[in-house]
């Protein structure tokens, strides 16, 4: 939690002024039973009805005080608490926005969420806490143990029994929740995580009947959540209901040891009164720092959570250059040539490879396709050239210099990316392609757009390019979305142009258009191609055929087929289909 204090250094101000205000708001609440030990003292004893009326209004004028520095402490705590949260969660995200795949698989995304709202909300809560209940408990409990102690120290010897009860208690019961605060964070990454893969795929859901599997999985993840939320909720009402218990008693036996004196004439009733008040005071300010504490704990398991991701390392980083290194000197993608040097890759030091030994090199301006069964390794190798990951073995080397020794920036930016999953964001379409380029006019995005084929469907849409897509463009077809997406990716005109079955939803006529049109453009870029349709590489420059992360062919169409057996085997069976489908 330390770590995240300087969070609150651009609130130092208010948090400078919040304990002021509860200092003003602690010492005017100290004040009222002296108050009203004189109006039952002197007042009502003397039957002086303007002396009553006098302290009476006093006390209003010291309770109003007391609330001018209430509200003082409550707006000062949440512009510093809210200032705080929002300040971390912004380092969180931008910190997230480093991280490498690697990272990426390491967190679940249920938990990110779950960590950028929940556990930020908790730290929140702590602070506010902090600058409020914190403060004013001890000093609540400090004032009022001053002032019984001027009352009557002998009645003030009850407090040598019950505040070590209270404080045994508080510590027990905060070594005994902190463990369950952590399963409940643990069990809420649960439930959203079942959350978001249905809305993320409600429809999938639907299409194969599994409504009812789904719900008992949620109820099975809801009712465990509640569970242990339950079982840290008892716990806490036990450690309160004692403490309650302990106030009770204390106050009993101040009544009577207060009774015995009064009855003697050595105490006023008035200052008894005014004793039990400083006392329930005191105990409940104690009960309000176990409060507190079953808070901090609770936030101290957010704040671990939130830590884990402020200082997990990004696995990709630019590269560390000289302090006197000019920035212009800085290594730019121009022609987009690629060579793979002896490249082997695995997903984690301990596992298996799921690349070995890969080596080819891709000309600028080449059409590469690259063909291999399920998981034979493509999506993983064409994810190293913008080093969306880095390999354990070998080099990736684009225009004659390794891709670890690009800026990110300067790599990505020259790099147009079509991933498997078509993912648009919420917007209209023109927003969409223009993360390719954000400064591109419309001319330059029908350009794009007419390439990949989705200029057509785009203006029959109700506002064409300002047409606004629904989260995830799921008011798109599959095709369509895929026309998007590579429409996305060359409206920045990048060097490297990187497919990866990106037209799987794409008819046989438009995919060959969407090639025609590549292979047309005036600005030619290096083109990698993953498909599953061999009809889509044929005439490739350059085919690499792909098994279990190993190259077992690469050439031309007509080399493959003199050479490569899987190869000669995948045009056979597909070939064969689509002319048996034609007939």
């Amino acid at each position: 939690m330390g770590k995240l204090l300087r969070y609150l250094k651009p609130y130092w101000l208010y948090v400078l002024l919040a304990p002021l205000f509860m200092v003003l708001e602690v010492y005017m609440d100290l004040q009222q039973p002296n108050y009203m030990a004189d109006i039952v003292d002197i007042g009502i004893a003397n039957g002086d009805i303007n002396y009553v009326f006098g302290k009476l209004l006093a006390m209003l004028g010291i309770a109003f005080i007391g609330m001018i520095g209430g509200i003082g402490n409550c707006y000062t705590s949440s512009v510093a608490a809210i200032g705080f949260g929002t300040d971390i969660r912004s380092a969180a995200f931008r910190k997230i926005q480093t991280f490498s795949f690697s990272n990426l698989d390491r967190f679940q995304t249920s938990s990110l969420i779950t960590r950028l709202t929940n556990d930020i909300t908790q730290l929140q809560n702590v602070v506010t806490m902090s600058l409020a209940m914190m403060i004013r408990s001890p000093l609540l409990c400090l004032g009022s143990v001053v002032m019984i102690i001027r009352i009557s120290p002998s009645l003030a010897s009850v407090l040598l029994i019950a505040v070590p009860l209270t404080i045994i208690g508080t510590l027990f019961f905060i070594k005994k929740g902190f463990p369950l605060f952590r399963k409940v964070q643990s069990k809420i990454d649960r439930v959203n995580n079942i959350m978001r893969e249905n809305l993320a795929g409600v429809r999938l859901v639907k299409a194969f009947v599994r409504k009812d599997f789904e719900e008992n999985r949620f109820k099975t993840a809801n009712e465990g959540l509640q569970d242990i939320a339950i079982k840290a909720g008892r716990l806490m009402s036990l450690g309160m209901s004692l403490l309650m218990l302990i106030t009770n008693l204390a106050t009993v036996a101040v009544l009577w040891m207060g009774g015995i004196k009064v009855q003697s004439g050595s105490l006023e009733i008035g200052n008894l009164i005014a004793f039990i008040n400083y006392l329930a005071r005191i105990m409940m300010s104690l009960i309000m720092v176990t409060f507190v504490f079953t808070s901090f704990s609770r936030g101290k398991v957010s704040a671990d959570r939130i830590l884990e991701v402020l200082t997990e390392q990004p696995d990709l980083a630019d590269p560390v250059r000289p302090p006197q290194y000019d920035a212009k000197q800085e290594p730019q993608i121009t022609r987009g040539e690629v060579v793979f040097d002896n490249v082997t890759f695995s997903y984690s030091p301990e596992g298996e490879p799921v690349l070995k030994n890969i080596s080819f090199t891709a000309h600028a301006g080449e059409t590469v396709a690259i063909l291999g069964e399920t998981g034979s390794g493509k999506t993983s190798l064409v994810s190293l050239i913008p080093r969306l990951y880095d390999p354990q073995e070998g080099r990736i080397i684009i225009d004659g210099v390794d891709v670890r020794d690009y800026t990110l920036h300067n790599l990505r930016k020259d790099i147009g990316m079509v991933l498997q999953t078509s993912l648009l964001f919420s917007g209209t379409i023109l927003d969409n392609l223009r993360w390719g380029d954000p400064e591109a006019d419309l001319e330059k995005a029908i350009e794009a757009a007419s390439i990949a084929q989705a200029h057509g469907f785009i203006t029959q849409t109700p506002d064409g390019y300002e047409t606004d897509l629904s989260q995830g463009g799921v008011n798109l077809s599959g095709g369509q979305k895929q026309r998007l997406s590579i429409a996305r990716a060359l409206i920045k005109n990048p060097k490297i142009l990187i497919l990866d079955d990106s037209t799987s939803a794409v008819d046989m006529a438009t995919e060959l258009k969407i090639q025609n049109a590549l292979k047309n453009r005036p600005n030619k870029c290096t083109t990698f191609i993953i498909a599953q349709r061999i009809s889509s590489v044929m005439d490739a420059d350059k085919i690499i055929v792909l098994h279990q992360g190993r190259i077992v062919g690469i050439g031309t169409h007509k080399e493959l087929l003199e050479s490569t057996p899987l190869y000669r085997d995948i045009y056979h069976s597909q070939i064969g289909k689509e002319l048996s489908l034609s007939v």
